[in-house]
This record gives structure tokens, sequence and C-alpha cells, in this order.
């Protein structure tokens, strides 16, 4: 599996949001965006992460970010998940993962002293120029979901 590092181009997708709606990355021209993978919806790390993006959503927007979460939960699932924890963030569906794997985002990764093969926990960090093509600015693998969003907002100086 190979792991994007700054400067890579960021895979270009499309993926259904919670809602079912096709969201691409090229929508986002001109800005950027912080595309973070997680295992499972309505998870407690995963849960803690989407709740942590979501309490700083206007401060990531006023800094000209778009948070986007992307899972292999099913758009419905998303859709609870958002509900249940009134997230504000996009969340984005890769059933089949194959957006995971292009990002580096999905393979063998140690689970409680156990090999298996799973989401890797992921950030990154993609400015998208006016022709919707990204490039990768920042590339985190293994992240923590405790206290990531809030060691991301200082390395990206908010």
């Amino acid at each position: 599996m190979a792991r994007l590092q700054t400067g890579d181009p960021a895979p270009a997708f499309t993926l259904p949001d919670a809602d079912g709606a096709s969201r691409s990355l090229a929508e986002f021209a001109g800005g950027r965006v912080i595309v973070y993978f997680y295992p499972a919806a309505m998870t407690p790390g995963c849960t803690t992460q989407a709740i942590d993006f979501t309490a700083h959503a206007d401060e990531f927007g006023n800094a000209g970010y778009t948070v986007v979460g992307i899972s292999p939960d099913s758009p419905a699932k998303l859709a609870a998940f958002r509900a249940k924890e009134d997230l504000d963030v996009l969340l984005l569906s890769d059933e089949d993962k194959a957006v995971m794997k292009a990002y580096g985002a999905f393979g063998t990764k140690m689970l409680y002293g156990k090999e298996i093969e799973g989401v890797i926990r992921s950030t990154f960090v993609v400015d998208v120029d006016a022709q919707g093509r990204g490039t990768v600015s920042e590339a985190q693998y293994n992240v923590k979901a405790t206290g990531h969003v809030d060691r991301l907002r200082r390395q990206l100086g908010l």
C-alpha cells in the first residue's frame, strides 16, 4: 500500500454523501479540503473525532477549509450518525473502499496487538486548484481519534 506524501497528487473521488447525492473532490475547486478517513460511524473513537471536527467546523470554514469525513458505511448509516450526533461535517460513503485504498487509508494495521486489514485512521489536507485537481499539503496516518483535531488546528495555525 503506497502512502501519500506532501506534494503528491490527491486522488480524485466521487462518492455518495449521507443523503445519497454524489460529491466529488473537484467541487471544491479553488479551495482547501480536510479529508479524514475513519473506520465506522457510531463507534466511540469515530464519534469523538466527528464531534471534534463539528465543534471546530466554523473555525475551519472561516480559515477556508471544508471538512470531509469518509468511511465504509452506507449513506443511510451516515445519515443516522449525522442526526444522532448533530454533526456538521460532510460525510461520504466509500463502501467498496476504493478511495480509502487510493489514499493509503485501508490496509494492514495493528488492532489490540493483532494484525488485521481495515481502515487506517488518516487525515489529509488537500489544496484543490481551479481545475478541481488536488495536491496533498499534509498527510497523516494512524492518527488517534482523541486530540487529533486540536493537533491539526495547531499545525494549520488556527
